[in-house]
């Protein structure tokens, strides 16, 4: 799977955050059957390399599995060692961005003003992480898009069923799910994995109502 191809054509990415390994697995294959294609596992979640090494040697030909929460660039070395494919940033780190680049993985840094857009684009981001779009709406993804209308923009943060498809109608080349897909709150039971696979269809339902 072209990594950059399927998180623009899906439009989604699921973020795995505080999960355990063997959770961690069980919900990816929950979000693949809900339509998912492809997931963040935060590096601040126990055990996150090991997670990430799971996922992508079970269910390589189904996902493409990125890290997220990564705040530089050794750390990015090591997650794209154990099989990540993209990374991708709260904020705007150059050498985590070069480092991603060096291992021929996807970068998404993560910015919020447009100086900050631009400077991320520039430096060779491949996506931009507006992040947190909570704070600014599906109008700035429009707004942003007047003067810089070639970057790909990812809002993440405050995105749920209520407005990802005004996000994507707007220009967002897709969206950064967090807990109003994965609840990592909630115990990992089959009720709860079933339920999140539902959630996953009514996500995916809204982004190809827009399309």
């Amino acid at each position: 799977m072209d990594v950059l191809s399927t998180i623009k054509q899906e439009k989604m990415i699921a973020i795995i955050r505080g999960s355990e390994p063997g959770d961690a697995l069980a919900i990816s294959k929950a979000l693949y059957r809900g339509g998912v294609r492809a997931i963040e596992i935060t590096l601040n979640s126990p055990g996150a390399l090991t997670s990430i090494e799971k996922v992508r040697s079970e269910m390589a030909d189904d996902l493409v599995v990125g890290a997220g929460t990564v705040l530089d660039p050794e750390s990015a070395r090591s997650a794209l060692l154990a099989g990540a494919q993209f990374i991708l940033s709260p904020s705007l780190h150059i050498d985590t961005i070069k480092m991603t680049k060096r291992y021929g993985a996807v970068s998404i840094p993560g910015a919020f003003t447009p100086t900050e857009i631009l400077k991320a684009y520039e430096e060779g981001g491949d996506i931009i992480k507006v992040f947190p779009a909570s704070s600014l709406g599906p109008d700035y993804v429009k707004d942003i898009h007047g003067p810089l209308p070639q970057i790909p923009l990812l809002p993440t943060g405050g995105i749920d069923l209520n407005n990802i498809a005004e996000y994507i109608a707007k220009g967002a080349a897709g969206v950064g799910l967090g807990s109003s897909l994965v609840n990592s709150k909630e115990s990992v039971t089959e009720a709860y994995l079933e339920k999140l696979t539902q959630t996953a269809r009514q996500f995916k339902a809204k982004v190809e109502s827009v399309q």
